[in-house]
């Protein structure tokens, strides 16, 4: 007999909400929750096959240990005890930065991935810590520290009351958005134009976004700050910045138009391709309009000037008084945030508190450039320790990283590595260890990360679909059993994991005078919560204590755990509203608009002013079946358009003899693969364009249909030295390659 069960779909950042149908304990549908209050029954390719997703007959089911130097299905027992006499002897002989952490995309989309690595990273005390994020989103984190004083406080566009959105290096029908959680972000565009609002789309591609704009500006790759700063020049040059209400809460307007008075746009529309005319019209646009948005993504972060293009998305927004105000671009307010603290100063966001090993690289965010991992671990120095050991939580750097020959031969001269993956994949492969989580279906779900990006505050939580299966291990205490055996606290109750966050974390409430505990007992508050995991009465004392909580109490009428349970398709709690000066913890106390290491950064971006020496060049692109190298395993989302092929214009075909569906041959600094061409007017002359995570074609992977249609690994392309100086992001786009048809055997 079939049932339905509730579950927030994992698989891409629009946290949609979903209806299962559960025959036993396998998934056989999938459809969109009609009444949850943030997707509306909105569904995507990658949520309808979210059974053939979470039923892979791949994913592994028990851990694997390597034995004799193969790797062997064993116990859970055995394989934590692996995990400590492996981790343990290398940090106590060479110190805590000789253990690497990696942490993947799918951390962000799992309850477990957002509670337990950041104790874990605490718990080693190691500072050789890399993630996605250095491939993909950094910048943004940076300028926003920059700026507000907090690298997590970004603002979203109000996607449902703006009158205009300007779109660049950003593709969210495909993508379903990206540090800005939308369901349904395609029908909040339709629903802009047919309010009578316009959509701009900036990208070199004709993309699915692009076409439904009213208008698309293709410009050169990598010069999206040029384009930027020369409007914010026109801004200054035509009196048309209007901070309104934001004045009282911003400093530098004037060193802010000294700094960009160079950017004119008759000096950089050669270097942008963009007609000077049309740069003034976009900002004439964008501050007559009666509100605004502009929203930049990854095609604007993984270029040589990354940070500064974020910066000036949000400089746009601020001059023209669009931030922190309905219909521009607002900070969410997720349930499980600290409770809000008064306005004031506060520390401020460092850059380069310690340097990489090898290549001197700063760090931002607490991170590393997941570029500089191979070197960090295959080259020696006199300052310190080499990585000996690795740990790799739902990370395959392998094919996310450049130049992954290199790393793949550098995993293999590791002292020690434990994955945390549910395959064995291109990176796992190289595991000691192998700890499999299990299916999305048997897992809670709350979405910690993208609620505090969502365009409309709500709260949502779902318990399992399905129960454990016998023999599977939850992944919340996989992640426990984890840090207690790389801790030195193996043998321990996974609880202790949690016990000590709650510990600490209501000792600090309860010291703190503006918490609504302030002056309570913390064991009896630890008492008080509910819930049947570890995981759940910490996610009912972060409910609790946040800006929408109870306070334990204080206020009878705020959110817990229970009232959360109580609400299947969630709470909404209201529209995005205006929070400043709340979020702001600059030294300052204020929006800091041209912050010293963006000014000291603006030299470099007048350099690129002059005009790109001629050649093609390389820019990635996203599938709406795809999220990263997840899902190429899953027959139902691949195929047809998603394809790894590499588009390239009919003109530049016709110059290099490159013919529809002949290989090619895409040469770069880091190396060189080949792909079927796939010849179309939809990407700009002088640019190519590769998918992103691909390349299933290295032996010792359990990958069977992956492997059937591998495509190519267009980060092999690169070698890994091309990154944005201020948040050490890889540069991905923009990239000078070499095309060339491969000759007819």
């Amino acid at each position: 007999m079939s049932r339905t069960a509730l579950r927030i779909c994992p698989l891409c950042e629009a946290t949609c909400g979903l209806t299962l149908t559960i025959e036993g304990t396998r998934v056989t549908g999938a459809r969109g929750d009609r009444e949850d209050v943030f997707s509306k029954g909105f569904i995507c390719p990658k949520g309808a096959s979210f059974g053939a997703v979470d039923g892979d007959p791949d994913r592994l089911r028990t851990p694997l240990v390597r034995k004799d130097g193969e790797l062997r299905e064993a116990t859970w027992q055995e394989a934590f005890d692996a995990v400590a006499a492996g981790i343990r002897p290398v940090v106590e002989r060479y110190g805590a930065n000789s253990v690497g952490v990696v942490l993947g995309n799918p951390n962000v989309h799992t309850m477990a991935g957002a509670l337990y690595p950041p104790v874990l990273i605490a718990g080693l005390g190691t500072r050789s810590l890399f993630t996605a994020s250095t491939v993909d989103q950094m910048p943004k984190h940076v300028s926003s520290g920059l700026l507000f004083g907090d690298a997590n406080a970004i603002p979203v566009p109000d996607l449902d009351r703006t009158d205009h959105l300007l779109l660049i290096g950003a593709n969210p029908l495909e993508s379903n958005g990206s540090l800005c959680t939308a369901a349904d972000f395609p029908g909040k565009l339709k629903a802009l134009k047919a309010r009578g609002g316009t959509l701009t789309v900036i990208d070199p591609r004709r993309t699915r976004t692009a076409a439904l704009a009213d208008r698309h500006i293709p410009v050169r790759p990598g010069t999206d700050a040029l384009l930027l700063a020369a409007m914010t020049h026109v801004l200054f040059d035509e009196a048309l910045v209007a901070l309104g209400a934001l004045a009282p809460h911003v400093e530098g307007l004037d060193e802010l138009a000294a700094a960009v008075a160079e950017f004119t746009p008759k000096a950089v529309a050669d270097a942008c391709d963009v007609e000077a005319a049309l740069i003034r019209t976009l900002a004439r646009e964008l501050a007559a309009a009666p509100t605004a948005a502009v929203y930049g993504r990854i095609g604007s972060c993984t270029v040589p000037h990354g940070t500064l293009a974020s910066w000036l998305v949000d400089v746009l927004n601020i001059l023209t008084g669009n931030l922190d105000r309905p219909g521009g671009a607002l900070f969410p307010q997720a349930a499980t945030d600290r409770t809000p603290r008064p306005a004031g100063p506060g520390h401020g966001f460092r850059l380069g508190r310690w340097h990489s090993r090898v290549s001197g690289h700063p760090e931002a965010k607490g991170e590393l450039p997941l570029s500089a991992l191979a070197e960090e671990i295959d080259t020696a120095t006199d300052e310190g320790e080499p990585i000996r050991a690795l740990i790799a939580v739902a990370a395959n750097p392998v094919l996310s990283a450049p130049d992954g020959d290199r790393l793949d031969k550098a995993l293999d001269a590791l002292d020690f590595m434990v994955s945390v993956d549910p395959y064995l994949n291109e990176t796992s492969r190289h595991a000691d260890v192998v700890l499999p989580p299990p299916p999305p279906s048997q897992s809670p779900h709350h979405d910690f990360a993208f609620n505090t990006l969502a365009v409309r505050n709500q709260v949502r939580y779902t318990r399992p679909a399905v129960p454990l299966q016998p023999g599977r291990m939850a992944e919340t205490e996989i992640l426990a059993r984890l840090t207690l055996a790389a801790t030195g606290m193996h043998g321990a109750d996974p609880s202790a994991v949690d016990d000590l966050v709650v510990g600490q974390t209501l000792g600090k409430a309860v010291a703190d005078p503006h918490s609504p505990v302030h002056g309570r007992d913390p064991h009896d508050l630890a008492a008080q919560l509910t819930g049947d995991t570890g995981p759940e009465r910490r996610l009912d004392m972060m409910l609790r204590l946040g800006p929408y909580g109870d306070g334990f109490g204080a206020r009878p009428d705020g959110l817990g755990l229970a009232r959360l349970l109580a609400a299947p398709h969630g709470i909404d709690l209201g529209p995005l509203r205006p929070r400043l000066p709340q979020p702001l913890k600059t030294r300052s106390g204020r929006v800091e608009l041209l912050p010293r290491p963006i000014a000291d950064d603006l030299p470099r971006l007048r350099e690129a002013v002059r005009r790109p020496a001629d050649g093609l060049v390389l820019v990635g692109r996203r599938h709406l079946r795809s999220n990263n190298s997840w899902m190429h395993n899953v027959p139902a989302l691949t195929g047809g358009t998603n394809r790894c092929t590499l588009h390239i214009h009919p003109e530049d075909a016709e110059r290099l003899g490159v013919r529809d569906g002949a290989p090619v041959r895409i040469k770069g600094a880091g190396g060189e693969v080949t792909a079927p061409a796939e010849v179309t007017d939809g990407v700009r002359r002088g640019v190519v364009s590769l998918p992103h995570g691909w390349g299933h074609d290295r032996p010792g992977t359990r990958l069977s249909h992956a492997a059937t249609v591998p495509g190519v690994n267009v980060n092999q392309l690169l070698d890994g030295s091309l990154l944005d100086p201020l948040s050490g992001n890889a540069v991905l786009n923009g990239v000078p390659v070499e095309v060339a048809a491969v000759p007819a055997p």
